[in-house]
Formats: C-alpha cells, structure tokens, sequence
C-alpha cells in the first residue's frame, strides 16, 4: 500500500513503504558535480542516486516523507531510536532497551547517553519524547505513526530514560519504533532552515538544486562511516538512475529497471545488487462492490492467476511467485502453507456458485508509475477471461493514480514495497484505517489481532500473528502474485550497502568505495 509529493503517488508509495519488537523480555542494546571520488583511505565520496524528486524535497523529518531520497537524507542526519534488521527484527539504534509493566501499556524506554547533536548538545529523553510528540501531531501526514501511543500520558523519567503509553496492551512497542522516529532537539518546530541532529552524516551547502552533500560526523557514537562524504541525489525516473551510474555520474542507483538491469548481466564494471522480496504490486478487489463482495469470486480469481507468467513477465524472473500473503518476507509471517496454485475448473465452479456462469465485465486499473504494472494488468486481464471475467484495462496517468484509484477504485493493482504487517494492519486492514483500499472489516479478526499485540511470549504472538494472515490470505481481497527483487546498480567495488528492505535500505552510512 501504498500511499507507502513527489506527486500524490510518491506519497502514498512511501509511507507504506517505509512505515513502519520486542516483548515483554526486549532487547537491550547493545545531479550536481561530484565533489570526489572513492579512495582506498575511505576519504572520498559516494555518489547515490536515490528515488525521489528535487522539486518536492522535505525538511521536516515528521511528516509526510514523500521519496526514498527524503528517507535517506534523514537517516543520515538524524538517529531513529530503533531499526528493522536486514531479517526484519527489530534492532537497537538511538534506544538501547525498551521494557514493559506487566500490563504492557507503560513501556521504559532507553537511549544512549553518548550521543550528541551537531551542535554539541546532549541527547536526552526528552529530546526523544517530543519527536514522537511532534510525530503524533502530523497523524494526518505521516498515517499515524503514532496512533498505538497516548503520548500526552508518557512522561520523561530522566536524562536517558522516558516513559512510553500504548493505548492498550501492545508487545511490539520496539517494531513500533522502527518507524521514521527521527530524534531532533527539544522545541524544534522550524525547518526551514537545517536543524542540529546526532545522525552519522551532517547537511553541507554544496551540491545544488539536484543533490545535498553530507560530511561525515566524527563525533557520532556509531561505527565510523568509511566515506568523508555522501552525495544524495533524488532521481525520479529510473531509467536516469540508472544511466547515471552506467555514464560514471554516481556510485550507486537504487531502483532501477528490471530490464536494464538483466542487460547488465556480465558487466564487470558494476554490481547488481538485489533485495528479494521487496516489491510487490498487489491484485486489488474492494469486498464492499460487486462481484467481490463474494468470497467466491474472489477465491476464483486467485485460482486463475497463473503466477510463474507474471513474475516472468512483469518482472523478468527477478522474484518468486506469490502466496496471498500480504508481507511475506516479515518475520511473522505464516511458513508451510499450501502454495496456492492454478485451478481453472475449480475457479469456474466458484463463478457459476457465485451466480455468473455467463462471466462479468470489470475494469482494472493500473499505471506506468512502476515497471512493469501495466504488463501485469494486461496478463491479468487475459488469464480472467479464461474464467469468463471480461477485464477492461484501463492505464492511468502515473501522477494522479495514487489519489484517484487507490483506495478508491473496485479492482486495480497497487504498490507495496518493504513494509511490516503491523503497518500494513494500520493503514489498511482496520475499520477505522486511513486507506482501508480492500474494505477489509472483519471485527472478529480485528479483536482477535488485539489479543495477539497483547500476548508478551515472543513465540505464542508470532503464531498468532501468523494466524492472523493466513486468514486474510484466504478471506480477503488481496490476490499476491509475485514478489520482485529491489534492484540497484552499484559501481565495482563499493561496499557496505544495507541489505534489508523498505525502511533499513535506506540506512547507507557505511557505504564505501574500498570496496
């Protein structure tokens, strides 16, 4: 979903992109000129052309971060208190520890003490207490980030230590973190003009209207980042992303197209780097129109997909066929379910059942926005008729798709990139959900998830969870149909780019050109 300017589409795309655990035993912690190159001393600069666009760039780390580009320039100027892994649990960042009462609905949360903003400030808990304030006031920009919190009820305890209310009991407090808590100075409200931040990076006046150029922070408490300096630069076609890299304009290129990148196969000179699982563009049936408002008809169009054609199609391969589930790569995620697999007798005896024996027309929308979305459609539309659905396919144009078909349109296919199944539940799978697109309303499932989030044994909550999305797997009105790899290009020899998806790619303090 999908949401997660670079127009209205970018917006939606990132902040279910990059939406955002532990229990009740949590872990404690542990297009400008390139202003140089990558040195074997680790001085020199890494270029990156990130997704996004220059003309809508941010300041403001708490509200709407509308591309990749925007996500990455925060990550490297400020700390987040927690981090998803590269295996989607949850890691120590900012925060070292957060611990619950028994009732886990009054959480202590810890943070470093060594840490200090750029203008030598000290970090402390209440610095971290009013970001995630600040965030809870931009509910509307940011989905709701916050929501699971009373922040009017959490308090500071002391410099390192602050108090954290979850409206009901919620074991997944540090998965909750994970979510853009980009920490900033107490009373810090104007962004206009660069605001002190104890990330591993600091903005510089260099680089133009195409690319920020960051300077190492000595000072950091972290890992040392190997590269004096970090160029950003917000690309919004990935076709250029990636020409930039092949012409030696940049370092690395992330998203680029599938097809370019399965020319590059046997380049020795560049990298592909690939993120399985990362994307996928999900089947959309709103369960409050006809016909999908029966279960049946949605059933039948699951069983008529024919998932090894479009992975092969719309993503050349780079992926693996999909299973209904909706985040499959998190940790959560149910494994050992049977692989829904093409049944086209079975998907017609569910029409006829369902009344349309003699077939349906429906329209499916789709866009260019991402490569290879509008092929699917058209393969889509092909495999139904082999069940007697008539399927329209109706391209939209890329700006306007993500405010005039998402969430709003009864069959479509949209964007899901990187994003845990908590935030996924939040923007989409509850009744009073921001963009609930499905018309997901299932109370029974709704309370059955609340019990779930208030269970403190890791593994009890997992299966439960697990439970929980085998359920809307089957009942629900997502058809998952592949997985696409995230696709970058990097130059020969660097080193260090993060290997998770959605959120944690956007971490790349430790890249280097040392190789």
């Amino acid at each position: 979903m999908h949401s997660q300017l670079r127009r209205r589409s970018a917006a939606v795309v990132t902040a279910v992109a990059l939406l955002t655990g532990c229990s009740g035993t949590a872990p404690a912690g542990t297009a400008a000129q390139p202003t140089g190159t990558g040195s074997g001393t680790g001085t020199g600069t890494v270029r990156y052309a990130a997704p996004g666009s220059p003309s809508n760039a941010v300041t403001d780390p708490h509200g709407l971060l509308p591309g990749e580009s925007d996500v990455v320039r925060m990550a490297l100027t400020y700390d987040v208190l927690t981090l998803p892994g590269a295996d989607g649990s949850t890691q120590p960042r900012l925060a070292t520890a957060w611990r619950p009462d028994a009732t886990l609905t009054k959480w202590r949360v810890t943070i470093r003490g060594d840490a200090t903003f750029s203008d030598g400030r000290r970090v402390k808990a209440a610095d971290a207490l009013f970001s995630l304030r600040r965030m809870g006031k931009k509910a509307a920009e940011n989905f709701g980030r916050m929501a699971m919190f009373d922040l009017d009820a959490s308090e500071v305890i002391d410099d390192t230590t602050f108090e954290l209310v979850t409206r009901k009991p919620y074991a997944e407090v540090g998965k909750a973190l994970e979510g853009a808590t980009f920490v900033v100075p107490e009373g810090s409200d104007d962004f206009g003009k660069p605001v002190p931040g104890s990330g591993p990076f600091r903005p510089t006046n260099k680089g133009g209207a195409q690319a920020v150029v960051y300077e190492r922070n000595d000072d950091w408490w972290g890992p040392k980042p190997p590269a004096r300096t970090i160029e950003v630069r917000a690309v919004p076609d990935p076709q250029a992303r990636a020409q930039a890299l092949l012409s030696g304009q940049v370092d690395l290129a992330g998203g680029v197209p599938v097809t370019l990148a399965k020319q590059q196969e046997g380049n020795n000179a560049v990298r592909l780097l690939r993120r399985p699982g990362a994307t996928l563009y999900p089947l959309v049936m709103r369960m409050d129109t006809k016909p999908f408002d029966d279960l049946r008809v949605r059933e039948a169009v699951r069983l008529a997909l024919d998932r090894q054609q479009l992975l092969d199609t719309a993503f050349l391969g780079y992926g693996e066929i999909g299973n209904d589930l909706i985040t499959p790569k998190d940790p959560t995620s149910p494994a050992n379910l049977a692989q829904t697999t093409r049944d086209l007798a079975r998907a017609k005896k569910l029409m006829a059942d369902a009344g349309l024996a003699d077939g349906v027309e429906l329209t499916l929308h789709t866009t260019t926005a991402y490569p290879g979305m509008d092929s699917a459609a058209t393969l889509i539309s092909q495999q139904l008729a082999e069940i007697g659905m008539r399927v329209k396919v109706a391209v939209e144009p890329a700006d306007t798709y993500f405010s005039a078909v998402y969430a709003r349109k009864p069959f479509y296919l949209s964007y899901l990139g990187g994003i845990p199944f908590l935030d996924v539940v939040r923007v989409a799978l509850t009744p009073d959900s921001p963009t609930n697109e499905t018309a997901w309303q299932d109370r029974t499932w709704s309370a059955d998830l609340d019990k779930a989030l208030a269970e403190p044994d890791d593994a009890k909550r997992r299966g439960l969870l697990g439970e929980l999305q085998a359920r809307l797997r089957d009942q629900g009105g997502y058809a998952i149909w592949a997985l696409s790899d995230r696709l970058d290009l990097a130059k020969a020899g660097l080193s260090g780019v993060p290997e998770g998806i959605g959120f944690a790619s956007a971490f790349i303090d430790q890249v280097s050109l040392d190789g």
